[in-house]
């Protein structure tokens, strides 16, 4: 009994988790899309419908005051803000229902047909439903393509700038409740460990090293690459005091045990060594806890600031090692793995669902306004090449670009997703 009970409660906490990581994500989704309709109302453009999900529409509505579509779609995974003359196919038709010319001779005259019982009723339904169509405004605003190039690269990262202050939100609300997130040096061994002078220690809270802030393990490599051994380096830490029951900084003078060479950003090892901690005994962690920093406002505000830029480099800096080939590709993840990976963070607690959420927002924001077709740094690129021009590229190009690159990131995805599940 006991062990169903057991087993019950870690499916519901699985279930649970999964809920609030596809949550999560959609909240992320629809934050970005809401930036570019905030965007684009604001500089006058034409919105036909906003949509939060992809497929068939669970719930559709029109408004009646400015004419736009609202839906929500059934797979959670995405969204989209349509605006009106966005694709070469829109422009295409447009274009041909402007250029429809009147028949050279007149047709013949047809003779009326006596009107049958099932047409009749068919032509009072399209009556009715003409009549209930025009009871919705045609939606305002000038055409995507039709808006000069400056306004539409301003929608265009607005996306990206929303999901960022969503994830900015979200850091300071973390720090505010549990405190900064900094390394904190764990030990897993018996007994009361050694304190030592002249290297970090277990339970030390390392706030920098050379001079450099550490708040993730990968900031261990940044601050000490290239050194070797014998040379020394000031590191700065929190010493908790038992006899005062305090928490001290503490500038530690180090001598490093190794060389540090690292292949990647998540090659850490050198880093123990170079300290001289045995990993069977200790670990790098990461921390948050108020009642130790004890920042004040203003402080939390500033280190969210600084977290968030230094997330926006952990994203960037994955993407350059993964793209020289100092990171496998088994070492990144498609929309499974990421609800995998959000899933269990959020059944570890607040503070980890806070930190994974944020680091999501982060993510998006600094993906999107990558240069790659398909997504909204590729098409800056293209705006910023009208503007320069002073005409535009052949929009069929473009569209066809834009395609091959959507396809491509799908494709990519489902291949990362796939390698995880195989390895």
């Amino acid at each position: 009994m006991q062990l169903t009970a057991l087993l019950a409660g870690n499916v519901w906490k699985t279930v649970g988790g999964v809920a609030i990581a596809i949550v999560i994500l959609l909240a992320m989704v629809t934050i970005h899309e809401f930036g570019h309709y905030l965007a684009g109302k604001l500089l006058g453009f034409k919105i036909n419908e906003f949509s939060v999900g992809f497929g068939p529409a669970l719930f559709k509505k029109r408004s009646r005051k400015t004419g736009e579509i609202f839906a929500l779609r059934v797979i959670p995974l995405g969204g989209y803000c349509a605006f009106d003359g966005e694709d070469y196919e829109e422009e295409k038709k447009d274009k041909k229902e402007e250029t429809v010319t009147e028949p050279l001779f007149d047709e013949f005259p047809k003779t009326e047909e006596p009107e049958t019982t099932e047409s009749a009723e068919s032509a009072e339904t399209v009556e009715k439903n003409e009549a209930k169509e025009s009871e919705y405004p045609e939606p305002r605003g000038a055409k995507f393509n039709d808006q000069p190039p400056w306004k539409r690269i301003i929608v265009l990262i607005a996306g990206a700038t929303m999901n960022y202050l969503l994830a900015l939100l979200l850091i300071i609300l973390m720090f505010g409740i549990y405190g900064p997130v900094h390394s904190y040096i764990s030990y897993k061994g018996d007994g009361e460990p050694i304190v030592s002078e002249t290297t970090v220690s277990a339970r030390d809270i390392v706030l920098s090293v050379d001079g450099k802030d550490i708040y993730f393990s990968s900031d261990y490599t940044t601050a000490l690459n290239g050194k070797k051994q014998g040379e020394s380096v000031d590191v700065e830490v929190l010493r908790y005091n038992k006899e005062q029951d305090t928490w001290d900084e503490k500038t530690l003078e180090i001598t490093l045990l190794c060389d540090c060479e690292f292949e990647n950003m998540s090659d850490i090892a050198p880093v123990y060594n170079a300290f001289g901690l045995d990993t069977s005994q200790y670990s790098i962690v990461s921390v948050a806890d108020r009642d130790v920093t004890g920042e004040g406002f203003f402080e939390v505000i500033g280190k969210s600031f600084v977290y968030s830029w230094k997330t926006a480099g952990v994203v960037l800096r994955s993407l350059g090692e993964l793209i020289t080939g100092k990171i496998g590709i088994t070492s990144m993840g498609g929309p499974g793995t990421t609800i995998g990976a959000t899933a269990q963070a959020a059944s570890a607690g607040m503070l980890s669902t806070l930190n994974i959420a944020a680091f999501i927002g982060v993510n998006l924001a600094v993906f999107n306004l990558l240069p790659i077709p398909a997504l909204d740094g590729c098409k800056v690129i293209f705006c910023i090449i009208e503007w320069i021009r002073k005409k535009p590229v052949n929009r069929k190009v473009e569209t066809m670009i834009h395609f091959i690159g959507i396809i491509f990131l799908f494709g990519f995805a489902i291949l990362l997703d796939l390698l995880q599940w195989i390895l």
